[in-house]
């Protein structure tokens, strides 16, 4: 009896009710299927249909092959077990990862399918663990660790914590867990596993590369290109918690321009609306947002404005959504997911049908006004309480498929503003899953605090981020809570935030300034409260010229920026980079993570201490190196002393690369 089948370009394997299918997924890729006692199932939550691969594949009695480019999978049934185990290999032959094998009398499964009673499956994928692999990649997570291996991480979105199952190993490949389920994985010392809470069948999708670029070219061909980025995403963005009326941010805008600072983006905040999910200005205190967004245009700024998902049960939208079941429906409990502001729950953004209701409402009271920057916030979305098993969306329990939602809501939009014909759309948003990029999502870091601790981890978390496919990222420069502009401390964090900042994606000032002011309405009723101000010129006569000039930096850096935005499109290339990206053959670049490659030609090296005024930097070996703020010019493969006082980040250029920029910080 025949245990394997070719049926197409697929190679399939049956028994002991599995059915196990591996098929060409793009070039030298695969992806890999597996369902219990059923049919596998055609999904689509990240990974896109790719064109026709030619592919070899051999049958020899109890072994067979399937070999697609430069990768190769052998299924191999065990006599004993009956079971059938997976191991992957690059064109020379080296083995590249490999299924748990089942260790003898232990009877371990690679593929074990554990049954929800009734329903359907908790699944744990196990692969023997390679001790000399280093892995990147997997989203967002609050850590100062680059080199995820030996770490446990929660396959769940937080609020600062965005779950994007793909890692890169430096031992040649890249795999998406393409799974949204909640569940973990862990890189152990003696095995990995992937877990899903639950889940109808295993999916992932792997890919072999000679390089990291190689490999990330790949896998965006396979789940997506970001579209190209529009001018005003290369410049200086706005922002604080918050501008509470029209005149206030006019105001703000106008001053920027009466100081001749360049400015592209400013951000209206939260709770600028009646109620959550009415999705519209508050009269009393924005009268004329049409006129607001001519006036910023006039300036040459664009106006983003914020949308929670949040629906308050006192939004005037609130009983025709939940007629019409476009609402999140916890299991258990009251019907409400979220008290911040107003009791509210969340728009269900798995409905076509809600997307379509959200857009429109955006569209008639924003889009229409010449509003087309949408900031999405809590887009995790943020539950009370994270019990992730407590909800169903129209798609099934959010167990199962909730970490897709934040791809949907930046969907929603996107959708929407391509249908309005507008091209290179780019919106921020808290949180993002595979496929994310597609949809024109700017993820930031979340609502993380105003410390050095937290400056640190941001620089692991986007380049990280940026290895698992989503290109476009930033942070709330300064830290979003606990900042005082009157800090002698605060000052000098922001200062290096800010200097961080200009060599991010996106430079976007943002926070929660202390102190608070108290909002009322004119009926002496409480609106929501706004923070204090977090404007450049906000933070003292010695810190000023300094934010000032790298904003003039990054503005002159604008060619270079828009270069890199276009090889994000073009290829998936990720524009804050891990040393090893550009330098895959030095061993010690697979071990930095404090420095980074801002694109191909700039390294940057951030000072993400108090108080520090020089810092060790590693330069690669092949190139020469131009120090940005002095003009030295130093040999590549060493180790120097950079001089880092409070007003100079240390910045090398590879090579002749951007003479332009010498002498401007």
């Amino acid at each position: 009896m025949d245990m394997y089948q070719r049926v197409g370009n697929q190679l399939i394997w049956q028994g002991n009710g599995e059915t196990l299918c591996i098929e060409p997924w793009g070039k030298d890729s695969f992806r890999v299927r597996s369902a219990m006692m059923g049919e596998i199932i055609d999904t689509d939550f990240a990974l896109l249909a790719q064109e026709v691969y030619e592919v070899e594949i051999g049958i020899d009695g109890s072994e067979a092959f399937i070999r697609n480019g430069n990768i190769k999978a052998v299924m191999k049934q065990n006599d004993w077990t009956k079971n059938c185990l997976v191991s992957y290999y690059n064109q020379e032959g080296r083995l590249l990862l490999q299924e748990l094998d089942g260790n003898g009398c232990l009877n371990l499964s690679a593929r074990k399918f554990k049954p929800i009673i009734g329903g359907d499956f908790r699944l744990t994928a196990s692969f023997e663990s390679d001790n000399t692999e280093k892995l990147y990649g997997m989203g967002q997570y609050q850590q100062d660790i680059l080199n995820l291996k030996y770490c446990n991480l929660e396959l769940a979105h937080r609020n600062s914590q965005a779950s994007v199952p793909f890692v890169l190993s430096s031992l040649g490949y890249g795999l998406l867990w393409h799974n949204p389920a909640i569940g973990r994985v862990s890189f152990g010392r003696n095995v990995t596993e992937w877990v899903a809470e639950s889940t109808k069948q295993l999916d992932y999708w792997i890919t072999a590369g000679d390089t990291p670029a190689s490999i990330q070219a790949n896998y965006a061909n396979a789940t997506g290109h970001v579209p190209m980025m529009p001018e005003y995403g290369l410049g200086f963005w706005q922002c604080k918690l918050r501008y509470w009326n029209q005149e206030q941010l006019l105001e703000v805008a106008r001053e920027y321009k009466r100081r001749g600072l360049p400015i592209d983006v400013i951000v209206c905040d939260f709770f600028h609306w009646p109620k959550m999910g009415d999705f519209r200005f508050e009269e009393e205190f924005f009268p004329d947002p049409k006129a607001m967004a001519d006036e910023l245009k006039s300036m040459g700024i664009e106006l983003m404005v914020s949308v929670w998902p949040q629906i308050d049960l006192e939004s005037e939208n609130f009983a025709e959504m939940r007629q019409k079941n476009l609402l999140v429906k916890p299991e258990m409990g009251v019907n409400i997911c979220m008290r911040f502001g107003g009791e509210s729950v969340f728009y269900d953004a798995t409905n076509p049908e809600a997307r379509k209701y959200v857009w429109d409402k955006c569209k008639k009271n924003y889009y229409d006004s010449g509003i087309h920057l949408f900031w999405l916030d809590e887009a995790e979305p943020e539950y009370g309480v994270y019990d992730f098993d407590n909800y169903r969306y129209k798609m099934g329990p959010n167990v199962q498929i909730g970490n897709i939602y934040p791809q949907l809501f930046s969907r929603t939009f996107y959708d929407g503003m391509v249908a309005e014909g507008q091209p290179n759309i780019v919106n921020l948003v808290r949180c993002a899953w595979a496929g994310s990029q597609r949809y024109g999502a700017l993820v930031w870091s979340g609502d993380i605090h105003s410390s050095w601790t937290a400056l640190r981890r941001q620089v692991c978390a986007g380049l990280n981020m940026g290895i698992a496919g989503i290109p476009w990222w930033t942070t709330d420069i300064g830290g979003f809570g606990g900042g005082d502009p009157d800090s002698e401390s605060f000052r000098k964090l922001l200062v290096r935030w800010f200097q961080f900042g200009a060599f991010c994606p996106v430079m976007r000032l943002h926070g929660d300034r202390k102190s608070m002011q108290n909002i009322y309405r004119k009926d002496g009723s409480e609106a929501l409260f706004s923070g204090g101000n977090n404007e450049v010129w906000s933070f003292g006569e010695e810190v000023y010229p300094i934010l000032v000039k790298y904003m003039n930096l990054r503005e002159v850096m604008r060619p270079y920026t828009r270069r890199l935005m276009q090889e994000a499109h073009e290829n998936g290339a990720p524009l804050i980079r891990p040393m090893f990206y550009e330098f895959p053959q030095e061993e010690c670049c697979w071990e930095l993570q404090d420095q980074y490659m801002f694109g191909a030609d700039i390294l940057v090296a951030p000072v993400m201490e108090e108080d520090v005024c020089e810092r060790e930097v590693y330069l690669p070996a092949g190139a020469k190196w131009t120090e940005l703020h002095s003009g030295i010019v130093y040999e590549g493969g060493q180790r120097i002393t950079a001089a880092a006082p409070l007003d100079v980040i240390p910045v090398f250029l590879k090579n002749d690369a951007c003479r332009d920029l010498i002498g401007l910080i």
